[in-house]
């Protein structure tokens, strides 16, 4: 099977055919997918600020029915107040008219007794009838006496009861000021919050855009110095954002081991990383993806079932090494994408050749 293998592989050929249509497609396709990318994480961040500005915006919602109930309360308290102030107001002046009516029942009964005494003056009268004249005058009087005391004391009482309620309606009316207050800072808080939520979206946006310049700015110093040491070769080359190296020069033929010459070019790319590593700043937080493709052909050997295993493999072998030469191994990332990825869809060996490579690229985490 292996001897198979290697007949229908292509071998170190070189072969320049390229249409350039195919490639600025392939180019412009990578450039969308980086853009929706972006795209996704910037709404992902933005619901997550719409969230929370919901949550607030529940709670105030909460706060303000909360406020709204208890000032009802108040209000009907109010009322109710205000219906006993009139009913003891009305008893007020029941009373008040009784106290008159009391009054003028006095100052008859003074009369009588005016009257009576001149008439005992004037007319002989029997001892026996003068006194009970007189006893009888003197009971009718302090009945009089007695019901003027009640109704000054329940007059009394009603006053205090005016004075009370007085005093509650004040109260209630600082509490209404008070509730009135909270409310009008609830609402200034949510207009605020607005105007935080309002401006996420941008800060978030030019965020995103002022990291993916400052990559993309040490993407292409990365990729000039790896051209510069790697030289001029067909089978290395720069495509978009993405270094691509034939599988030929880093491997054998259905194998993921690196060969001495990979090994080379790696230790060249391993040195440029590490002189650019020192000039990327803390806050840009960035990888370097390996990805690794093979061609249609397919591999069912006991160490690779299937391309995807020798994709991934590769990947894995170029990680290690790179890690052996003093990347940090948080800043790499290796994928296996088999034949699933294709850069030429012709069945021809020039298309096998091509589409069997390992990807570099430089992108944020």
């Amino acid at each position: 099977m292996a001897l198979l293998r290697t007949q229908r592989r292509p071998g170190s050929a070189d072969n320049n055919t390229w249409p350039g249509f195919v490639d600025a497609l392939s180019t412009l396709l990578l450039v969308i997918i980086f853009l929706l990318s972006i795209f996704m994480l910037a709404q992902f961040f933005l619901g997550q600020a719409l969230s929370g500005r919901d949550e607030a915006l529940e709670k105030l919602n909460e706060q303000v029915l909360e406020l709204g109930d208890l000032l009802s309360l108040q209000r009907q308290a109010n009322d109710d107040l205000r219906s006993n102030v009139s009913q003891l107001s009305a008893s007020l002046q029941v009373a008040d008219g009784s106290r008159e009516e009391l009054q003028r029942r006095i100052l008859e009964l003074e009369a009588d007794i005016a009257d009576a005494e001149g008439i005992s003056g004037r007319v002989t009268r029997s001892n026996s009838e003068q006194q009970e004249t007189i006893a009888e005058l003197q009971n009718r009087y302090n009945v009089a006496m007695e019901s003027l005391g009640k109704e000054r004391q329940l007059s009394k009482t009603a006053q205090d009861a005016v004075d009370v309620l007085n005093g509650q309606l004040a109260s209630l009316r600082q509490q209404l000021a008070a509730l009135s207050q909270a409310l009008e800072v609830s609402e200034a808080k949510d207009e605020e919050q607005q105007a935080v939520i309002s401006n996420l979206g941008e800060r978030l946006n030019a965020a995103l855009a002022s990291k993916v310049s400052e990559l993309n700015q040490f993407r292409s110093e990365f990729f000039g110095k790896l051209r510069q040491a790697l030289g001029d070769r067909s089978d290395i080359r720069i495509q978009g954002d993405r270094f691509i190296f034939q599988s030929e020069v880093l491997f054998g033929s259905g194998s993921a081991t690196l060969g001495s010459g990979g090994q080379d070019e790696m230790a060249k790319l391993a040195e440029t990383l590490t002189s650019i590593m020192s000039t990327i700043p803390d806050d840009v937080d960035w990888i370097l993806r390996v990805d690794g493709h093979t061609d249609v052909l397919p591999i069912r050997t006991a160490q690779f079932p299937s391309n995807w295993d020798l994709s991934t493999s590769r990947a894995l072998s170029v990680v290690k090494y790179l890690i052996s030469q003093g990347i940090p191994a948080e800043r790499l990332a290796a994928t296996g994408f088999g034949q699933f990825h294709p850069l030429d869809p012709a069945d021809n060996q020039d298309a096998y050749r091509r589409n069997r490579r390992i990807e570099m690229r430089l992108d944020q985490k």
